[in-house]
C-alpha cells in the first residue's frame, strides 16, 4: 500500500502531473521544445499528463498528439498580448524581450496559474512543473496553486564574453539597461513568488545557480536543461567519407546578431582549398540579408548555401548529411543543437563560452577561445582548416562526442532523473505544510547530470 502523509500526499508513487508553460512546440525549437518533451516523456512512461500552455501552438501540439488533446487545455491569445506582440516587431530583440515580451508573458502566466489552480484541485494533481522560461531572473506567478512546484532546469547568468559584442554593439547605455533589468528582476521575485516558494528549482549549472533567489521554501537541484531524442537523431555514416568528397560544415540556429555568423563565414573564407569545402546555414532571421551580401561580397555563393527554416527532421538529415557542425555563438546558455551535432557524430567547432563550454571537451570537439572578435574568425578559421584536411580526426571527434552526449544527455535518463525529483517536491510540501523541522540538510537535494563530464 503506498505511504500517505497527513496531507492526503501520496509519498511512494507520481501518479499525476501537470506541465505549465508560455509555449510548447517542436516547430519552435530551443526552450519551446521542453515542455513538451516533458509532457509526452511522462505520458510514456505511464504517468497521467497534462499540459496548459498558449494557444498559438495549438494546431502543431494537437496533430502531433491527437489522442492526448483531452489533456491539453490552452491559454486564449488576448488583445494585450497581440498589443504586445505588434510593438515588439519595432523594437530590437533582446530589448523587446524584457519590454513588451515580459508584459505579454505576465499576462499569459496569470491565465495559466487560474487554470493551474482549477486542474490540481479537480484532478488531484500532486505536482506541478514549469520547465520554462529557462532564464533564472524571470520571476514566476505559478504558486500557491494547491500543489508542490517545479521550476526548470533554468540556465541563464550569461554576458557578452569581455571585449566581444556583435558587431554594432558596443558596452554602454545597452549593458547598462540590461544591467538595470536584472536588477529589477531581483525585486520582481519578492512580488511574484512562485520561484521562492518553489519546493524544488532545477538549475543547469552552478552559474545559474548562483543567481536563484536567496531564502526559498523548497530546495535546489541540479539538471541540465537540454536532451537528446535518440530514435531523431541518429549517427551518420561514417563510409560516405570520400577522398576527393567536399568537406561539409553546418549551422544551425537562428541568424541574429549574437549567433555570430557573420564571424563564421569570414572564418570560412580563409579556408585553403575552397573548391573542397562547402557551407550550409539553416535558420533564418533578422540577420539573413546582411549574411548573404557578406557571401556575394566574398564570392562565395557557390560554396555556401541559406537553406533557411526546416523542420526538426529535415534539420537531423542535414546533420546526417554533413561533416562538421560550428556553432560561433557569443552568448549560448544552452546549445541544444550541439547536443544534437554530437548524438549524429559531427565534430563540434564552437565558441569556448557558456553552454558549449559545458558539453565540448577535447575529444569530441575544438573551442575557440572568444578573445576578440578577430580571434573568434582566426580560431575557427584553423579549426575549419584542421577538420577539412583531416578525416580520422573528424571521425574520431564525432565518435567520442556521440558516446559522450548519449551517455550523458539521453532524454529518457531525464525522464527518471525528473520522476525523482518529482517526488523530492512532494516530500517538501508536505514537510513545509505539516510544519516539520527539517533543516536545510535533509531538504537539499542535488541530482546531478554531468554536464560536460570535465
Amino acid at each position: 500500500m503506498a505511504a500517505m502523509s497527513s496531507q492526503g500526499w501520496n509519498m511512494s508513487s507520481i501518479d499525476k502531473v501537470l506541465i505549465v508553460a508560455e509555449h510548447a512546440s517542436l516547430k519552435f525549437g530551443g526552450e519551446a521544445s521542453l515542455p513538451w518533451h516533458y509532457f509526452t516523456r511522462l505520458r510514456a512512461r505511464g504517468i497521467e499528463t497534462w499540459l496548459v500552455v498558449h494557444e498559438r501552438t495549438r494546431e502543431e501540439l494537437t496533430s502531433h498528439a491527437p489522442d492526448a488533446v483531452d489533456h491539453m487545455h490552452f491559454i486564449k491569445d488576448t488583445w494585450l498580448n497581440i498589443l504586445m506582440w505588434r510593438l515588439g516587431q519595432h523594437l530590437p530583440d533582446q530589448l523587446a524581450n524584457i519590454t513588451v515580451g515580459y508584459i505579454s508573458r505576465v499576462a499569459t502566466q496569470m491565465a495559466a496559474r487560474r487554470i493551474t489552480r482549477e486542474l490540481v484541485h479537480k484532478l488531484g494533481i500532486q505536482v506541478v512543473h514549469q520547465p520554462i522560461p529557462v532564464s533564472p531572473r524571470e520571476p514566476s506567478l505559478i504558486a500557491n496553486v494547491g500543489a508542490p512546484v517545479v521550476i526548470g532546469p533554468m540556465n541563464g547568468n550569461m554576458s557578452y564574453p569581455p571585449g566581444v559584442h556583435p558587431k554594432g554593439r558596443t558596452s554602454g547605455w545597452g549593458d547598462i539597461l540590461f544591467k538595470l533589468g536584472r536588477r529589477l528582476s531581483d525585486c520582481l521575485h519578492l512580488l511574484m513568488r512562485g520561484k521562492r516558494e518553489a519546493a524544488v528549482l532545477l538549475a543547469a549549472n552552478e552559474r545559474t545557480r548562483a543567481v536563484l533567489p536567496t531564502n526559498i521554501g523548497g530546495s535546489t537541484a541540479m539538471l541540465v536543461e537540454n536532451g537528446i531524442d535518440v530514435e531523431l537523431w541518429t549517427q551518420r555514416s561514417y563510409a560516405e567519407d570520400l577522398p576527393g568528397k567536399p568537406v561539409r560544415f553546418v549551422y544551425l540556429g537562428r541568424l541574429v546578431d549574437w549567433k555570430a555568423a557573420d564571424l563564421l563565414l569570414l572564418a570560412f573564407e580563409r579556408v585553403k582549398s575552397r573548391e573542397l569545402v562547402e557551407l550550409d546555414i539553416v535558420g533564418d532571421g533578422p540577420m539573413r540579408g546582411r549574411l548573404e551580401a557578406l557571401v556575394e561580397a566574398m564570392n562565395l555563393a557557390g560554396r555556401v548555401r541559406f537553406l533557411g527554416f526546416l523542420p526538426q527532421r529535415e534539420c537531423a538529415r542535414i546533420l546526417q548529411q554533413s561533416d562538421v557542425f560550428v556553432m560561433p555563438s557569443i552568448h549560448e546558455c544552452g546549445g541544444a543543437v550541439v547536443l544534437e551535432a554530437m548524438a549524429v557524430g559531427l565534430p563540434v567547432i564552437a565558441t569556448k563560452w557558456g553552454g558549449p563550454d559545458d558539453y565540448l571537451d577535447d575529444d569530441c570537439g575544438v573551442l575557440v577561445p572568444p578573445t576578440s572578435r578577430d580571434d573568434i574568425v582566426a580560431g575557427f578559421a584553423e579549426a575549419m582548416q584542421r577538420l577539412s584536411d583531416d578525416v580520422n580526426l573528424r571521425r574520431s571527434l564525432g565518435e567520442a562526442g556521440r558516446a559522450k552526449a548519449l551517455r550523458h544527455f539521453d532524454w529518457d535518463d531525464k525522464i527518471t532523473q525528473i520522476i525523482q525529483l518529482y517526488a523530492v517536491a512532494i516530500k517538501n510540501h508536505v514537510a513545509a505544510a505539516e510544519d516539520d523541522d527539517v533543516n536545510s540538510d535533509e531538504r537539499e537535494t542535488q541530482v546531478i547530470l554531468n554536464v560536460g563530464g570535465k
